[in-house]
C-alpha cells in the first residue's frame, strides 16, 4: 500500500477509538507531527512509513503531567501501538513495528530514552518543536490552567531570586524546559527549526516583562538578551 493511504487510514481508527478532551494530544497534533516530520525525511535514507506510524501514534496514551507515572507514558504508547497494528493493521508489515515501537518510546522527554535510528530521531524533533512557538506557547498555560497552576509569580516572574518551579508557576516551564530544547534536538533541520520557534518565546518574554513594568507598548530589550543567551 502507498504511504499516502495510510494517514487516512490511520485518523479513521483514531476518531473511532483514540477519545480525548486533551487538545495538546489528539489528532490534530499527530498530524501537526507528520507534516513537520515530512520535512525532514525528505530526501534522507529513512523508512517513511515508519516515521508517519510513530507520529500518528506516539500519543496514543499520553498521562497527566502529575500523572506518578508519567515517565511511563510513551512505553504503555509503544507496546498499545503494536496491539493496535497487529489486530487491527494486519497488512502493516511486522518487520517495521520494533522500529515503530522504538521511535515512539525515544520520543518524550519524561521517558529520557536515546533515540538510536534516524526515524527516530526524527519523530523525537518533530514531537519537540510542536512544544515550541505558537502552539506550545498556547499549550503551556493551557495545561497549567488545567492543573491549577499559576500564570507567574507577581513578586519574581523570572525568578531572579528563587528557584524555578514550574509545578507552581506556567511561565517557568519555558526556563526549565522550552528553551533548552534547541539543544536536545537530534537532527541539524531540527536544532535549526527549534532555534527560530525558540526566538519566538523568548520575544514573548521580553514582551511580557515590559508590560509588567508598566509598558504596553514596549519590549524588555535587558529580557531579551539575557534569553537570548539560553537558546
Amino acid at each position: 500500500m502507498e504511504l499516502a493511504h495510510w494517514p487516512q487510514r490511520f485518523e479513521a481508527w483514531l476518531m473511532e477509538h483514540h477519545e480525548t478532551d486533551d487538545a495538546a494530544h489528539d489528532i490534530s497534533h499527530f498530524r501537526r507531527v507528520w507534516m513537520t516530520a515530512q520535512r525532514m525525511i525528505d530526501g534522507q535514507p529513512v523508512d517513511a512509513l515508519v516515521v508517519l506510524t510513530a507520529c500518528y501514534f506516539h500519543d496514543i496514551v499520553s498521562l497527566p503531567k502529575n500523572h506518578h507515572q508519567r515517565s511511563q507514558s510513551s512505553k504503555l504508547a509503544a507496546r498499545k501501538t503494536r496491539l493496535i497494528l497487529t489486530d487491527d493493521f494486519p497488512d502493516f508489515p511486522d518487520a517495521s513495528i520494533p522500529a515503530v515501537e522504538h521511535a515512539i518510546e525515544a520520543h518524550s522527554f519524561s521517558a529520557g530514552i536515546a533515540p538510536q535510528t534516524l526515524e527516530a530521531k526524527i519523530v523525537q524533533d518533530a514531537d519537540r518543536l510542536e512544544a515550541l512557538g505558537a502552539i506550545g506557547l498556547a499549550r503551556v498555560f493551557a495545561v497549567s490552567g488545567s492543573l491549577g497552576v499559576a500564570l507567574f509569580d507577581a513578586n519574581d516572574p523570572f525568578a531572579d531570586a528563587r528557584d524555578l518551579n514550574d509545578k507552581q508557576f506556567a511561565l517557568d516551564h519555558f526556563q526549565t524546559k522550552l528553551l533548552r530544547l534547541p539543544e536536545t534536538m537530534q537532527t541539524e533541520m531540527g536544532r535549526e527549526l527549534a532555534r527560530h520557534n525558540a526566538n519566538f518565546l523568548v520575544q514573548f518574554m521580553a514582551k511580557l516583562s515590559a508590560e509588567l513594568q508598566g509598558d504596553c507598548l514596549g519590549i524588555d530589550t535587558q529580557a531579551l538578551r539575557r534569553f537570548q543567551r539560553d537558546v
